[in-house]
């Protein structure tokens, strides 16, 4: 394990070393661990200290927010799915999606 930072460590490594990482944890080292070198997860030292979760209240109503204006494309959505659906999922979408948008493709 590296001094002086979180150390960042694989899953498989954690597995296997996991009393050796715990016992860090212990003694107040948090751990991060790795999923092909993006972090996924902490484990840090258990504090019995901690403050419960504050939920606090909304600054505005869920009425009060804007809708953000609609896309300027008429897709059908539902005709989208059940084109879908159908088994020729890819294609079909595709040149369902062009023809909403105006575009003709070519080949499908």
């Amino acid at each position: 394990m590296r001094k002086g930072r979180a150390p960042g460590v694989g899953i498989a490594k954690f597995k296997a070393r996991l009393s050796e990482y715990l016992r860090a944890v212990r003694r107040g080292q948090p751990v991060t661990l790795l999923d092909r070198d993006t972090p996924v997860a902490r484990v840090v030292p258990f504090d019995d200290e901690r403050q419960p979760l504050s939920v606090r209240k909304p600054i505005r109503r869920l009425q009060d927010v804007p809708l953000p204006p609609p896309l300027g494309t008429r897709v059908d959505s539902l005709a989208l799915l059940l084109e879908e659906r159908s088994g020729d999922t890819h294609d079909a979408a595709l040149a369902l999606a062009a023809r909403a948008c105006g575009q003709e493709v070519m080949g499908v």
